[in-house]
């Protein structure tokens, strides 16, 4: 390899390592921001937590009772359960958009039928052509060394052993 070359791979891996990277911050922050339930984000300095009030603005019968968040869980009972439902298939190593088992089958068979007869119209290239000539060539030939252990098999064992020990003779006197 020339120098570029090993350049031009390095670069390519470092951008490519760049972009997992890259993909695994921007996805960690779109799980935080998913994760967090609404009215509990961090705040800013100097904003007060939505909860508290400031004294003078309250009465002493409000002050008791703290203020109850826009958008908050406790509003919204089926939050929980939902949060608890997408941790628990992530546990599972369930996929939200996966589809069922039996419709993935269907589509598979779909697919490998709709293949099967897009190679069926088409005409084969000489390529295969040969390549299936050659292929029948081969089963043939198998098949009559299979024929011929069969007849060797049939013939008594003394007639083998007879025509091995012609051919021993044969070799042996040059």
């Amino acid at each position: 390899m020339s120098k570029t070359e090993v350049i031009q791979l390095i670069l390519i891996h470092l951008m490519h390592v760049q972009a997992v990277k890259s993909f695994i911050t921007l996805f960690f922050c779109l799980f935080l921001i998913i994760s967090q339930k609404p009215g509990y984000r961090p705040n800013k300095k100097g904003h007060l937590p939505l909860s508290h009030f400031p004294a003078g603005d309250c009465s002493s019968a409000e002050i008791g009772q703290p203020r109850k968040l826009n958008g908050s869980s406790a509003e919204i009972p089926s939050y929980q359960n939902l949060h608890r439902e997408l941790l628990l298939s992530h546990k599972r190593g369930l996929v939200l958009e996966e589809k069922p088992e039996l419709k993935r089958v269907l589509e598979q068979r779909r697919l490998e039928l709709h293949r099967e007869e897009e190679m069926a119209r088409r005409r084969p290239s000489d390529l295969e052509t040969e390549l299936l000539k050659r292929q029948q060539k081969l089963k043939e030939y198998e098949q009559e060394e299979i024929r011929q252990r069969e007849n060797q098999q049939k013939i008594p064992e003394f007639v083998r052993v007879r025509d091995k020990l012609r051919r021993t003779q044969t070799l042996d006197q040059p």
